[in-house]
């Protein structure tokens, strides 16, 4: 399964990052869509696509606006919207609201409430968890997709805007792939908790207690346009296979 990571910052864009989009082209799955949605288009494999937002910040909806070209010349033909039913009504109404964007593309928006899982394309299924350390909340996904008689089955988890608090360690246990967010380095942990964002130690001790395989960083702070903005050192001396993704990164899970 190819991982692309067409946004990995937080907060704002900078020269280095636009905020958060991870595409799945193999299964025309998409998380998030932040400021890196305009690089989608051009990398479509399918006409078809379904996103999963995590909340509705603008640093992961405002991307949603760019679609209308790819969706008024048909390129994009359907486009389905999961998240829960306040981040979709934040969606409609207020970053669609005729003031702001006044040309709603067409949108199939569908609420996570009531939804265990959604079933996806060659046998994946998703399912979600909420998070509930960062204000108004946020939502983990996790995929397990069996393979084929050429492959082994596949896991991956998304987890972003959230301090490590314990309540979704089962959830991503075992995986293959954990994208999570590392928006501070440890020397900011006070500010983390006061913002409801991760810090590097403990994103690190739970890839490690989770028994992940591979651990990708996402979500960094806009501010610090360095290679290394959270100390990755220190992540390594914990969970070994761990790394800080770049825009445009792909990897296959």
């Amino acid at each position: 399964m190819r991982v692309q990571f067409l946004g990995t910052g937080g907060y704002h864009p900078n020269e280095r990052r636009q905020t958060a989009c991870i595409y799945l082209p193999d299964l025309g799955v998409v998380f998030d869509a932040g400021t890196a949605m305009f690089r989608l288009p051009s990398r479509l494999e399918s006409n078809e696509l379904t996103l999963f937002l995590s909340h509705a910040h603008l640093d992961h909806i405002a991307g949603l606006t760019y679609l209308l070209p790819a969706i008024g010349t048909g390129k994009l033909k359907k486009m389905t919207v999961y998240g829960t039913t306040p981040t979709l009504e934040a969606v409609r109404n207020h970053l669609f609201a005729k003031p702001v964007f006044p040309i709603l593309p067409d949108l199939d928006f569908r609420a996570l409430d009531g939804i265990s899982e959604v079933h996806l394309p060659q046998g994946a299924v998703l399912t979600h968890h909420p998070l509930v350390s960062h204000p108004g909340g946020s939502t983990a996904y996790r995929i397990d997709w069996s393979g084929n008689d050429r492959t082994r089955g596949q896991s991956l988890a998304y987890v972003t805007d959230t301090t490590v608090d314990g309540t979704y360690t089962d959830f991503i246990r075992g995986v293959d792939l954990l994208i999570h967010e590392c928006y501070f380095p440890d020397s900011a942990t006070e500010l983390a908790a006061m913002t409801g964002h991760s810090h590097t130690t403990p994103v690190a001790r739970l890839a490690s207690n989770a028994e992940v395989t591979r651990l990708l960083l996402v979500h960094v702070n806009p501010e610090d346009e360095s290679d290394d903005p959270i100390g990755i050192a220190r992540a390594c001396s914990i969970f070994a296979n761990t790394q800080i993704a770049e825009d445009s990164l792909t990897i296959r899970c």
